[in-house]
């Protein structure tokens, strides 16, 4: 999985069609333009130490995480990225929305990055392979560097013919900057109508927006940096990829990762009961309200391939 940063790029650059050359993932040239808000957003959570603490504010930041990861998760790795379920227009496009609101960038950039990373997994071509370029190059860097900037049109033709995708992508930082002050409106509108919550303005921004934020940017930065690195391998895969129970907790379920990396063309990560999905919960939940529908599920010939002694 892969993601971050606040600023918008240029219109001309965000896209690049297939004549253009390819990156050269290997070079390390930070892209300021979007590193000093990303070291910003970190800064800010030092706030918490002005704003106080509060149980309400713990709450709207768990619930903030849960809701922005399960975004990510559930749609913009597992439908934009791997289309492995079907949703109608206007859902693709709200969830998009929900997921920009994370500050990772639009589900088009996201998408093309995340396919280009199955496609050179743990080779000296992979933007995050700990593997080939170290942790924190893999955990947080690469998406900081100019080569990560644009979107290669070739590797997700299939999302350019929306506009409102495109729209989003282009604008990511919109729905970003709204979700902040999204939270700043619900701390006022909580110290106006609903004091007893004891939760103010400045916790409803510090810990809603600025925490919640930081926490899903390195809950999610961890299946590229320590789920190619910890953890069991079930399946034997060209690369590195592992499954990681603790990390599958802290992403709603994309640790399991080296069943991903076996077969991801499934909308489902836990192959066996026991391996917890809380993304592939919800998932199930829209099914069965009929925003979601067309699930891809795990072959029983894949599950039969299973290694005997997984490392």
């Amino acid at each position: 999985m892969t993601l971050g940063g606040l600023a918008c790029h240029p219109m001309a650059d965000h896209f690049i069609e297939e004549a253009d050359h390819e990156p050269d993932v290997t070079k390390w040239r930070i892209r300021w333009v979007e590193t000093i808000p990303y070291i910003l957003l970190h800064v800010a959570c030092v706030a918490v130490f002005w704003v106080g603490f509060s149980w309400t504010a713990l709450a709207l930041c768990v619930g903030m995480y849960v809701i922005r990861m399960f975004a990510i998760t559930g749609f913009y790795h597992r439908y934009f990225s791997h289309k492995t379920f079907s949703a109608s227009r206007p859902v693709q496009f709200l969830m998009g929305l929900l997921g920009t609101s994370a500050v990772q960038r639009g589900p088009i950039w996201w998408a093309a990055h995340h396919r280009d990373h199955h496609s050179h997994s743990d080779t000296h071509l992979d933007p995050h392979s700990p593997k080939q370029h170290g942790f924190w190059k893999s955990h947080c860097g690469w998406f900081l560097c100019k080569e990560a900037a644009p979107v290669r049109v070739r590797l997700v033709r299939d999302w350019m013919k929306f506009p409102e995708l495109v729209w989003l992508d282009r604008n990511h930082h919109v729905p970003a900057i709204a979700t902040a002050f999204l939270m700043l409106g619900t701390g006022y509108l909580a110290v106006a109508f609903f004091p007893s919550l004891g939760l103010t303005a400045g916790q409803a921004l510090v810990w809603g927006f600025f925490v919640s934020t930081v926490l899903c940017y390195h809950g999610t930065y961890t299946i590229n940096s320590l789920a190619h690195v910890w953890g069991r391998r079930d399946f034997q895969t060209k690369d590195d990829s592992r499954n990681n129970f603790f990390l599958a907790i802290i992403t709603l379920g994309e640790g399991w990762h080296n069943n991903h990396h076996h077969y991801p063309a499934t909308v489902r990560q836990g192959f066996r009961w026991w391996e917890l999905d809380p993304t592939w919960w919800i998932l199930c939940a829209m099914k069965a309200v009929g925003l979601v529908k067309n699930f891809k599920g795990v072959p029983e010939h894949i599950q039969k391939q299973r290694i005997q002694s997984p490392a």
